[in-house]
């Protein structure tokens, strides 16, 4: 047994190391410029493994079948599939309630402030295409038009906290917001032009997932493991439509509810009142451990519901998507053979050259185009505290298409090679559209410091 520790007796050592080590670990994993990092390492060890004399032995790990079976019933995938069809979905999950809470309470709430972010973005989302289809035209390649839209959120916003408190809080928050509205046509663009041969019994059984998710909510659940079933049932039925099954995830993300679980009482008052109850006790007869578990079980019950369940269920996946679904999935789909791509055969050149034109080019044109366009028409301002020089930051940061890239590369390619080039577009544009916005940032971070007092630059 341990011995008694009567309180404020102070730590031990060992103690003290370990809290340190969990506060460091906790804050490193918090800070949005650690996911990126996390990320790039992960894609550079793909790449140099997929390069090496162990390439073999990267591709055969992705195609090992992963079973899941009840008695007779047996599913039964590659890991392939258990990563970008089953894992994506948590982050896809995340990305969903992103967005309803940027529509409940943030840049996207008021139309008027969301018109300026929602106008850049479909300039970023348009001119890319249009470049990737200028350089595909009657290619092969045609069908990955799509792949330059994309902009990767955490890589995005990652790589602008690099740049530190020197860039003002209304570019972050620019960049965010149009990166949202960047991943909701994303979203859109996967529904409606790379899933084909929808099934209506699929739609059926995905109905039964969003009544049950919806009975739930309606009895006051707050629980965020009783929606893993409902979850699952939905996640089933958007496999069986056609769709791509990840988009379950932003279903779920959507119908997170912005508000706390009516309570009889409110969660600060019934902390406040329980902690009151609970002073003072020393008894340890069983009707008072009785009396006392109850207590408990109701403080967990407050401690839950003082947050919104958007808030709590985005805040408890984020470190698991960050550091976990994102850099496992780029572990396996960042890994291009450069050695078995062919980039003269069967469009692959114009592939890639569409995908790195149109991340590097057509997104910062586009972001800012469209923006200047909004500016000169009255239709919106800038956004308080960030200039012209401030939106070209994020128009090249926006270039960085990586995760969502990759991830429209896979369903828009089935040929291997075409595969290739695509993913070779999609990373040497995100590195280098991050160098370039990190060049532009930090002249940015020099303009202000050396402007005079009280002017604006940026």
């Amino acid at each position: 047994m341990m011995p008694h520790r009567h309180a404020g007796q102070p730590l031990s050592r060992a103690q003290l190391i370990t809290q340190r080590a969990f506060a460091t670990v906790e804050r490193f994993m918090h800070i949005q410029a650690s996911s990126g990092i996390v990320l790039l390492v992960t894609a550079a060890i793909a790449l140099i493994w997929a390069n090496s004399p162990f390439a073999s032995s990267y591709h055969h790990l992705w195609h090992i079948p992963l079973s899941i079976g009840l008695g007779d019933l047996t599913f039964s995938q590659p890991l392939h599939f258990w990563i970008n069809d089953v894992l994506m979905t948590v982050f896809f999950l995340v990305v969903g309630m992103e967005v309803k809470r940027e529509i409940h309470e943030g840049s996207l709430r008021n139309p008027r402030q969301a018109l300026l972010p929602i106008a850049a973005a479909f300039g970023g989302v348009l001119l890319p295409a249009l470049i990737y289809v200028a350089l595909n035209p009657g290619s092969p390649g045609l069908q990955g038009w799509a792949v330059p839209t994309a902009t990767d959120i955490a890589f995005a916003v990652g790589l602008l906290a690099l740049l530190g408190r020197s860039i003002p809080s209304s570019v972050r928050i620019f960049l965010l917001a149009l990166a949202i509205i960047d991943d909701i046509v994303a979203i859109l663009i996967i529904a409606l032009f790379y899933s084909e041969g929808l099934d209506a019994t699929g739609f059926l059984v995905a109905g039964v997932g969003v009544l049950m998710v919806l009975g739930l909510q309606q009895m006051g659940i707050g629980s965020a493991f009783a929606y893993v079933l409902p979850g699952i049932v939905l996640w089933t039925g958007m496999l069986m439509t056609g769709a791509h099954p990840t988009l379950a995830g932003v279903v779920l993300g959507m119908m997170t509810p912005v508000v706390p679980v009516r309570l009889h009482e409110r969660p600060l008052d019934m902390l406040t009142r329980i902690a009151g109850e609970l002073t003072g006790r020393g008894s340890s007869s069983s009707k008072d451990l009785e009396q006392m578990n109850a207590h408990l079980r109701s403080l967990r019950l407050a401690q839950r519901e003082i947050l919104p369940p958007v808030v709590r269920v985005q805040h408890a996946l984020h470190p698991w998507v960050a550091f976990l679904v994102m850099p496992i999935f780029a572990l396996a789909n960042a890994g291009v053979t450069l050695d078995g791509i062919d980039l003269s055969a069967n469009g692959a050149h114009g592939i890639m050259l569409g995908v790195i034109a149109g991340l590097v080019l057509g997104k910062p044109l586009g972001i800012v185009g469209m923006s200047w366009l909004m500016v000169r028409l009255r239709l919106c301002s800038l956004p308080e505290g960030a200039g012209w020089a401030g939106i070209w930051v994020v128009g090249l940061f926006a270039g960085v298409g990586f995760t969502m890239s990759i991830f429209i590369s896979l369903l828009a390619f089935i040929d291997p090679n075409l595969l290739g080039a695509a993913k070779v577009g999609v990373l040497a544009a995100s590195v280098i559209a991050s160098v370039l916005g990190l060049i532009a940032g930090f002249v940015l971070i020099r303009c202000r410091r050396t402007a005079p007092q009280g002017s604006q630059v940026g």
